[in-house]
């Protein structure tokens, strides 16, 4: 299996509901870097797993509508504890859509797996993979 992944970050503001998440019920902010992992069995035509830029530029573009923002002020987060793993799996569902839609090119159609990985420390990280 050939994995290419491509990186990047986002700054978002967000409170946590209930007391399991103790001080973090508080509105506070994070940075995620976000790693994301494009899987296939082979390689395309072209010896690659999929276009390294338009994997960064797809990347970006998903990230760019929670950049900077209140999670909590965004409908579609509405209900929802936007945790670490929450936002991963947020985030794979975007990029799937990216890939479904070909927006990273037509070589990435033989894309059979994603994996995507949110550290908001160098301690503490959570990850959601799937098949696509």
């Amino acid at each position: 299996m050939y994995t290419l992944t491509v990186r990047d970050h986002v700054m978002i503001a967000h409170s946590l509901d209930g007391e399991l998440f103790g001080p973090a019920q508080k509105l506070h902010g994070a940075t995620y870097v976000v790693d994301v992992g494009f899987e296939r069995p082979e390689l395309d035509d072209h010896d690659l797993v999929v276009d390294i830029g338009l994997a960064s530029e797809a990347l970006g573009k998903v990230l760019a509508p929670i950049n900077m923002q209140n999670l909590d002020e965004l409908e579609r987060f509405y209900g929802h504890n936007t945790t670490t793993e929450f936002m991963a799996r947020h985030i794979f569902d975007c990029m799937a859509e990216a890939i479904h839609d070909g927006r990273l090119g037509e070589g990435a159609r033989g894309l059979n797996g994603l994996v995507v990985t949110l550290s908001e420390s160098h301690v503490a990280w959570a990850s959601y993979r799937g098949q696509i």
